[in-house]
């Protein structure tokens, strides 16, 4: 039954990609339906689409510094949280609250702190003589700005899976290196990144995943008022953000469709050098 039962679901989860791929070869109005078999003319539109390039850099800007620097920041709080601590549970709570909150209300409270007259940001770099900025205005301050988001809100989680692999590695082999006078450092190079392994296969896969699709925190930052643009001059519109402009604000679904297929291109080709380049963590066995 069990083997039945996944085949079912693979083809039910295999339907909306390969129909997202039938609607990409057409001129397809998400209002009107389809309107004529073009082929592959949207994709080739799209290598002449200047917003589609600017789109795919800014994810990948953004990609690199949201998830890369998540997952060694994740890695710190777990090798902490692992450690002796009082108040070890209320420690580990605390950590998870960022991941619980509404991802709305934590873009919305980020996207004041940023404020270009009132932030909290602003006035701390004032009282150090720097002038304010206009963190929304520029591509190469509003992007670390949205990175910032996502870190502080996945980071925390991404450690207590760390801390649950952490705390599974057998500790005679903490022992051993210990008698052998390894020090701390080298007793998390050569015993806990090999013994948590899997666990960074893991967060590696799902944040280049995610990185590939980042939407909301963008969306919630942008102040323009225009719901896909990312910025007045589009400096941090993202490739799911610019599907949303075409296929919800444009109502162009053929094209909308085509963008879908290089994000989902995307996600897979970055799961897997994610993937390989987290196995050449030396394992254990």
């Amino acid at each position: 039954m069990v083997l039945p039962f996944f085949a079912l679901f693979s083809i039910f989860g295999l339907f909306p990609l390969l129909y997202t791929f039938w609607i990409s070869l057409h001129d397809w109005q998400l209002i009107n339906g389809g309107q004529g078999f073009v082929g592959l003319g949207n994709f080739a539109d799209l290598l002449t689409d200047s917003h589609f390039y600017n789109a795919l850099g800014n994810t990948i800007t953004l990609f690199l510094l949201s998830a890369v620097p998540q997952l060694v920041v994740a890695l710190g709080i777990a090798a902490l949280l692992d450690r002796p601590l009082r108040a070890t549970t209320f420690w580990r709570a605390a950590v998870l609250l960022p991941n619980v909150v509404s991802v709305a209300a934590v873009a919305l409270v980020f996207a004041q702190l940023f404020g270009r007259d009132f932030g909290v940001v602003n006035w701390l770099l004032g009282l150090l003589g720097v002038p304010a900025l206009d963190w929304h205005a520029e591509a190469w301050s509003a992007q670390p700005a949205i990175a910032l988001i996502v870190i502080w809100r996945w980071a925390g989680y991404n450690a207590l899976l760390y801390l649950a692999a952490m705390q599974s590695v057998p500790a005679e082999l903490y022992e051993a290196a210990e008698l052998d006078g390894a020090s701390r450092w080298r007793r998390f190079i050569s015993i806990t990144l090999p013994g948590i392994r899997p666990t960074i296969v893991f967060t590696s896969v799902v944040s280049a995943i995610g990185g590939v699709q980042i939407f909301v925190e963008p969306q919630l930052f942008d102040t323009s008022g225009v719901a896909g643009i990312g910025g007045d001059d589009r400096q941090f519109q993202t490739l799911v953000m610019y599907l949303y402009e075409k296929g919800f604000t444009q109502f162009d679904a053929g094209y909308a469709a085509a963008i879908a297929w290089v994000v989902f291109l995307g996600c897979v080709a970055l799961a897997v050098v994610a993937l390989v380049l987290a196995r050449r963590i030396p394992g254990t066995n």
